[in-house]
């Protein structure tokens, strides 16, 4: 597995290696983990003393990491016994955080997603073996066999041999969901049902085929199954909604060690996965009906039957290494066991550009925390989480979670390309006549490539936005261009290399489809 492949990875295994040791066996196949020992009782008051000291665990992190707003709320039972906001929802403004400020979400909205599913499956007409094309006809993956059986299931736990966060570029290009998808059928695939590799755009297919069944759009879904029944009344699918909130976190990016609005992002393409936004009041309601089976304030919300597998292994989502049991994904959650042999559930979400967001529940002890956050993934919220759930089963903090996570999470923000920190050739070759290289080169994942001479300068038009890239000489027929988006960080540097009637671009050579033919 290549860097940027494990970087990404981190934050779908999300908690799962470091707090959550998982549940032996399993791996995607028809064996079933061994019942686990039974769990250690946890005293009720160490759980009081624990939730005591979340003032100062929260004050603590945001004076270390200088992150400008957090919110943190906790479920005891059916109850909301914590919430509270710290710092502020933009630097340069006063304006606070509260338990009402709404915050991106990211991936943590594949949970939520999950159990919109789930809501459905136990309204009957479909199921998590439901094959995607059974209201999806036009999807389809590389590999007929693997179109035809392809389940919402499947896509729900990363097992449909699509590879990892296939699609996110083409987002990043400007394409809509539908674009997205419909080009999901040129990648190369792993085994089918063999390989765990996370995505996005294949989850958001699965949700696409739930909502295609119920006959409304996914976001009016989400709104009537889950968010209306829970009294989430500051939660939504919808980018537009979030943007419309006078009480919203903005997102922010360090530049050199200093915190700074980020760019933004509209995540409407990937709703499923990653376009939720919430507060962690409304986040409460949800950890409650989680804990709940289903149930919130004495209503049935969501089937317990149909709810029960996702929060159970369906994958294996990382192998042991280093003395740590493997990891495991059920659908849209990750399920493992904590070190007193707790079953544990969680889920971590970011954007490079400026969120960082999870949660982490417990339902032996009928407990579970979120923490939301408006700076980019340096490990805040797993490391809160990490702590909290350290006092509740041991009334102390064992590890030093902080620098355990913000350790993982460095290379997520590390700039991409082989010829980052690399010095200018002293005597390159010179590049041909310019006209050698314009013209329009076809992709079919990508779509057309055109290239023009702007006056003595190479530019590059992809894209559905489209985007428009200035190319710069490097070598010969080497030039390189710089992107700074959500897959791409400051720093990084593409190549692309021409040759003949092709061009070959590094940065969108991550499935192995970076050649454009003139």
């Amino acid at each position: 597995m290549g860097k940027l492949q494990e970087r990404r990875r981190f934050l779908g295994a999300a908690v799962g290696g470091l707090l959550v040791p998982a549940l032996p066996a399993c791996g995607g196949g028809d064996d079933k983990p061994p019942t686990p020992t039974p769990p250690e009782p946890v005293p009720p008051a160490q759980i009081t003393q624990a939730i005591a000291q979340l003032d100062k665990l929260a004050a603590d992190l945001m004076a270390s990491s200088r992150v400008p707003g957090m919110a943190v709320a906790v479920v005891r039972g059916n109850q909301t016994v914590y919430a509270k906001g710290f710092g502020r929802r933009l630097v340069t403004d006063p304006a606070p955080v509260d338990a009402d400020t709404v915050f991106q979400l990211a991936s943590v909205s594949k949970s939520l997603g999950a159990t919109v599913v789930a809501r459905q499956v136990g309204r009957g007409g479909i199921g998590w073996d439901t094959p995607v094309r059974t209201h999806l006809p036009w999807f389809a993956l590389a590999d007929a066999e693997a179109s035809a059986a392809v389940t919402i299931g499947d896509l729900y736990c990363h097992r449909s041999g699509l590879p990892d966060h296939a699609g996110d570029r083409l987002e990043d290009m400007g394409y809509d969901r539908q674009q997205v998808l419909t080009r999901l059928r040129f990648l190369p695939l792993h085994p089918f049902r063999a390989v765990y590799a996370y995505t996005n755009f294949g989850m958001t297919a699965a949700a696409e085929a739930v909502a295609a069944a119920a006959g409304i759009d996914w976001a009016t879904l989400s709104e009537q199954a889950l968010y209306q029944p829970l009294g989430m009344t500051r939660t939504s699918s919808r980018y537009a909604d979030f943007a419309a909130r006078d009480n919203r976190a903005v997102g922010h990016v360090r530049v050199n060690g200093d915190w700074v609005q980020g760019a933004g992002r509209m995540p409407d393409a990937q709703s499923p996965a990653g376009g939720v936004s919430a507060s962690v009041n409304d986040m409460a309601k949800w950890l409650a009906m989680v804990l709940g089976k289903g149930e919130f304030a004495g209503q049935r919300v969501v089937d317990a039957a149909a709810l029960a597998p996702a929060l159970s292994p369906q994958m294996q989502s990382n192998p042991p290494a280093g003395g740590r049991p493997a990891g495991y994904y059920g659908y849209g959650f990750n399920v493992g066991t904590t070190e007193l042999g707790l079953t544990s559930l969680s889920h971590s979400g970011a954007f490079a550009v400026g969120t960082a967001t999870s949660f982490t529940a417990v339902p032996e002890v009928n407990l579970a925390i979120v923490t939301l956050t408006n700076g980019q993934p340096i490990g805040v919220p797993e490391a809160l989480n990490a702590q909290f759930f350290d006092l509740v089963q041991y009334g102390a903090i064992r590890r030093d979670w902080g620098k355990l996570y913000g350790d993982a999470l460095a290379s997520l923000l590390a700039p991409e390309g082989r010829l980052v920190g690399q010095p200018r050739p002293a005597n390159p070759l010179p590049a041909r006549a310019l006209s050698a290289y314009t013209g329009i080169y076809r992709n079919d994942y990508y779509g057309p490539l055109q290239v023009v001479d702007q006056g003595g300068t190479l530019v590059m038009t992809l894209g559905g936005a489209p985007l428009v890239v200035p190319l710069s000489h490097w070598d010969g027929d080497v030039f390189t261009f710089t992107l700074d988006n959500e897959n791409a960080m400051p720093g990084t540097i593409s190549q692309a290399a021409f040759s003949s009637d092709r061009v070959w671009l590094e940065f969108y050579d991550h499935e192995g489809l970076g050649i454009f033919v003139r």
